[in-house]
């Protein structure tokens, strides 16, 4: 295993799926989730992502910034992102002001993916129409840029003042998720970056930003996104872990259209189908360092609650990250 190799950068997301077979409340892991981000906090990671979705059967967190709010409280470093928020079902000045009390909770250190949305029964929950998505995102993301200045503007012909004022000068970093090419285009006139749900579309808002005169944005962030998960026998692991695996590819492929190719989950048959694909991943320790220790940027993000897993089994993978695997690359 490698030693003293500096510059990793670690991180965690959660989604708060919780479905029957995870035989836990709801209460117990949102509490669980705090106490991880609370432990990530004190091993100097670097970030932890949430997300958002609405009437999901399983529980998927609908109310990001009142998790980030809790998450705050228990934390003093680790940085924040909701990715994604949805637009089309937030006003946006109550949003704003939302935002701004998470901003001066946590200091500075709260950040938001806002996107249209795509799944059609949370549409019909809130009774949005799919084809105002774009004016919705538009109008959200231009509202929540006027509201974090801290001074009056002009909202629906009025003028509005959304208090307190950010934290941090400017508030919050607003980033515009999407899927298209007038996705990634419209994120370089109206946000301050762009997460694309393929890396090919970043080129698209590249371009764009060049277009604008801005400086180049250089290459696209996205990196690996596969789900990896630590254990002293991995085929054990595997065992123990893939029935959530499989929950949470399976809830996510539900929601895409099929043949959408720019979906990242796909349904798959079982957990050997699943396991083929290379997308959830259970390692050794000694493995996962060695992975790490090739990449000239070593960086991992874990997602340990995915799917319902059990909240034991979740911790046992982060704590055998902690001591087998992190030390060799934090000075």
């Amino acid at each position: 295993m490698p030693r003293n190799r500096p510059g990793g950068a670690f991180a965690l997301r959660f989604d708060f799926r919780n479905p029957e077979l995870a035989g836990t409340t709801m209460a117990d892991r949102y509490a669980a989730a705090l106490d991880m981000v609370e432990w990530a906090d004190r091993l100097g990671f670097v970030s932890v992502t949430v997300s958002e979705h609405h009437g999901s059967p399983d529980g998927y967190l609908p109310c990001p910034v009142q998790m980030l709010a809790a998450m705050a409280a228990r934390t003093t470093n680790i940085r924040f992102l909701i990715a994604a928020l949805i637009a089309p079902f937030h006003d946006a000045l109550r949003l704003a002001e939302e935002m701004t009390v998470l901003d001066n909770l946590s200091r500075g250190r709260a950040d938001l993916v806002v996107a249209g949305g795509y799944v059609p029964q949370e549409f019909a929950m809130f009774d949005v129409p799919m084809d105002e998505r774009v004016r919705r995102v538009t109008e959200l993301v231009t509202t929540l840029k006027a509201a974090f200045t801290g001074e009056p503007f002009t909202y629906r012909g009025r003028t509005v003042h959304v208090t307190p004022a950010p934290f941090r000068p400017g508030g919050p970093t607003i980033l515009l998720g999407g899927s298209s090419e007038p996705a990634a285009r419209r994120a370089a006139r109206i946000a301050d970056g762009f997460l694309p749900s393929v890396p090919a579309l970043w080129e698209f808002y590249r371009d764009e930003v060049r277009k604008l005169g801005r400086l180049d944005p250089g290459p696209g962030p996205l990196g690996d996104t596969r789900v990896v998960a630590l254990a002293e026998d991995p085929d054990k692991g595997w065992e123990q872990m893939a029935p959530y695996f499989l929950h949470e590819t399976n809830a996510y492929g539900t929601w895409h259209a099929p043949g959408d190719l720019t979906a990242p989950y796909r349904t798959v048959a079982d957990a050997d189908d699943l396991r083929a694909t290379g997308q959830y991943r259970v390692l050794t320790p000694a493995q996962f360092a060695a992975e790490l220790a090739a990449s000239p940027y070593p960086f991992a993000q874990f997602h340990p609650l995915c799917g319902g897993m059990p909240i034991e089994l979740a911790w046992s993978s982060l704590r055998l990250f902690e001591r087998d695997v992190m030390p060799a690359f934090t000075s």
